[in-house]
């Protein structure tokens, strides 16, 4: 309360009055737009903005079920308060007896966005890209000009990179609508991760350049330390514009197709208890995640046969992949680190410890001086790319990131972390009681590429009911014995000289469930991670792109449903198989390219 007084006050930059989105009055909705773009997230909002930048006789309705973006999620360091807030959906995974285990119910929190920017307002505003490869293997798997090289211009064209050393990089560029920055404050602890990363012979390198393999600080969507959400960065500039009308608060519950010519020719949607219907001249465009992208084809009768029948949705086209195909980078929590501060005065920030960084003195560096520890991400300070024994050896396709965090669950108190992820009380009191507030820190592993495949489906046919989430992780076997090659890298690190200056060890305090393993081992981790089982929130493939002979294929190349006339998907449920790192850069280029294919073929008629 005292940090948003204080930013009403004192931060009209944060306030932004002037270029905040305003929802269009529904007196002044027209009833028919040449696009209509469902989902206001980190796709929609570059659709909206580059459709109606094209061609300015072009009219755009983008509908949002969430509002503005609050002046709280600017501010970089209380992102996870963001999480259960109402500018999340608040999904939970359905319950599991293999991953999960020590959550909450058996059963995973996944945030994602229900405001105007989606996830990248409740995200950790880091900008990766992936690898090359992954978006070579996208053509490989039969989709045209998916690959690296015809990507590459799509990552640069929204970006307004301001990292001095990465200014003349062939592989950034200046200028666009997205900043991209170093996160304004970082712990000293930082700096150890990256010299411990030396001393294990890694290189400290751009990892969206030449090379992924390496050690590096983290970089974000930012500006001016600030988050720069893809609704800030795209949407407010263009929302004055005549031909792009917003609505926000505006839930769609079903696309309409004409059965006989399969045509997608309108939407309904529900704004202040109202039902409304609006058409489409040209094309409707689905960008509302790999959640509930497939949740609202299904709907609409695009989707499994049988699935439909059983829930009494009439089927308008058969396509057997919507819903399949769900993959997430998922990883292990809680491996945490005891240290001891080489900083003499206790008060003195040398990691992310709750009490010594979140104060009212650290309130007003941020109000008044534009620094502080309010301008970090603890999570993830640094970050590194590395190869387990099961990756080739001899191409830079590295199969585990690691986010080097600052903070741990015992530094928070359970304000953060405990309470993102839905940890219970019984496992937070056994692992962290007794070292409340110590330095600390964690690495968390994540797999990068996994071979598990998950499923939505939905719960019924009513658009509110929240759809079912199954992510089947661990499904396959190898994706753990992956996982487990990360602790014992982790471990490593720790006993460099770097880190031993820190007296780094190991929390010895175990998930009872797991005590009866030798500790720390293959079995121990094993069974660590199916209770601390992290998702990293990237979601990607509900509505797989492919080739027409692939079955499980929803849309093509080009991002147009198979079947159906009218109608594209252009969101992060496209990906074929998800990229190595974050989703949030990817799912943005996806956007420009899929915004110029519309061009391309519009420009014609």
């Amino acid at each position: 309360m005292f940090l948003k007084f204080m930013i009403i006050n004192y931060r009209p930059d944060i306030i932004d009055i002037e270029n905040r989105v305003q929802s269009i009055p529904l007196n002044k909705m027209q009833l028919v737009y040449d696009f209509i773009i469902i989902g206001g997230g980190s796709a929609g909002s570059v659709l909206a903005n580059r459709l109606t930048e094209a061609e300015q006789n072009w009219t755009v309705l983008l509908l949002e079920a969430g509002g503005d973006e609050t002046i709280l999620s600017d501010v970089p360091l209380i992102f996870p308060t963001l999480q259960l807030s109402k500018l999340d959906w608040q999904f939970k995974t359905v319950p599991s007896s293999t991953y999960c285990l020590s959550m909450n119910g058996k059963s995973c929190n996944w945030p994602r966005g229900k405001v105007l920017g989606g996830s990248s307002v409740l995200n950790a505003m880091l900008y990766v890209r992936g690898n090359r490869r992954d978006y070579d293997n996208w053509q490989n798997f039969g989709n045209p000009n998916w690959n690296y090289e015809n990507v590459l211009p799509y990552f640069k064209k929204s970006e307004d990179i301001k990292i001095p050393e990465l200014i003349k990089s062939p592989y950034h560029q200046t200028g666009g609508y997205l900043t991209i920055e170093r996160f304004n404050y970082k712990s000293p602890i930082a700096n150890y991760f990256l010299r411990a990363g030396q001393e294990m012979n890694y290189e400290i390198l751009d990892v969206n350049g030449e090379k992924q393999t390496g050690f590096t600080y983290s970089y974000g969507t930012l500006r001016n330390g600030l988050r720069c959400s893809s609704a800030k960065a795209f949407l407010r500039p263009a929302s004055k514009r005549k031909n792009l009308h917003i609505s926000t608060q505006s839930l769609v519950e079903k696309i309409l197709i004409e059965p006989t010519t399969k045509r997608a020719y309108g939407v309904k949607f529900e704004r202040k208890w109202l039902k409304i219907t609006v058409y489409a001249r040209l094309e409707i465009i689905v960008s509302a995640g790999s959640i509930q992208t497939p949740q609202l084809l299904m709907l609409s009768g695009i989707g499994p046969k049988e699935h439909l029948s059983k829930m009494k949705i009439p089927l308008i086209q058969n396509l057997p992949g919507v819903g399949r195909n769900l993959q997430d980078h998922v990883a292990i929590g809680g491996i945490t680190y005891l240290t001891d501060s080489p900083v003499a005065n206790n008060f003195e920030e040398f990691g992310f410890v709750l009490p010594r960084s979140l104060t009212f003195n650290s309130v007003r560096q941020f109000v008044f001086n534009q620094s502080g520890p309010l301008y970090m991400v603890p999570q993830c300070e640094a970050m590194a790319f590395i190869k387990t024994k099961y990756a080739n050896e001899a191409e830079d396709y590295p199969d585990l990131q690691l986010f080097f965090a600052s903070a741990a669950d015992n530094t928070d108190g359970g304000f953060f972390g405990k309470r993102g992820c839905g940890l219970n009380d019984e496992l937070y009191a056994n692992i962290y009681e007794n070292i409340l507030y110590q330095d600390s820190y964690t690495v968390v592993p994540l797999l990068l590429r996994p071979k598990s495949r998950g499923y939505i489906e939905l719960k019924s046919n009513n658009p509110k009911d929240q759809p079912l989430i199954n992510p089947n992780y661990f499904a396959d076997p190898h994706d753990l014995i992956v996982l487990i090659e990360g602790t014992k890298f982790i471990q490593k690190l720790s006993e460099t000289p770097t880190m031993r200056m820190l007296n780094s060890r190991l929390n010895r305090n175990l998930i009872p469930e797991c005590s009866k393993f030798k500790f720390p081992s293959e079995d121990y981790w094993r069974c660590h991670a199916q209770h601390y089982t992290l998702t990293i929130y990237h979601p990607v493939g509900t509505a797989k792109m492919g080739p027409s002979n692939d079955p499980e294929a929803v849309v093509d190349s080009k991002l147009r449903v198979y079947g159906i006339s009218g109608l594209r998907v252009i969101d992060a449920s496209i990906m074929p198989t998800i990229c190595s790192g974050n989703t949030n850069a990817p799912v943005i280029m996806i956007a420009e390219k899929g915004a110029d294919m519309i061009r391309d073929y519009w420009k014609n008629f």
